[in-house]
């Protein structure tokens, strides 16, 4: 297990559902609700890539913390 510590962080007023950050998330973190919005599932397997904030069209996804 890492002892990387990363905060994943979604702001459901601006996240429209497309499932792009689930899609490409490595470690499987995100997953979305019965209405398909994206939520932090395992957030203690992030390994701070940041793929989910990075391809967000709508900006609704931070990944805050550093690899130690």
């Amino acid at each position: 297990m890492s002892s990387n510590k990363f905060k994943v962080t979604i702001d459901q007023r601006l996240c429209k559902a497309c499932g792009i950050c689930v899609e490409f998330c490595p470690k499987k973190v995100l997953e979305l609700d019965k209405n398909g919005k994206a939520i932090v599932k395992k957030e203690e397997e992030c390994i701070g890539c940041k793929n989910c904030e990075i391809r967000c069209p709508d900006f609704a996804i931070t990944v805050e913390g550093e690899k130690v």
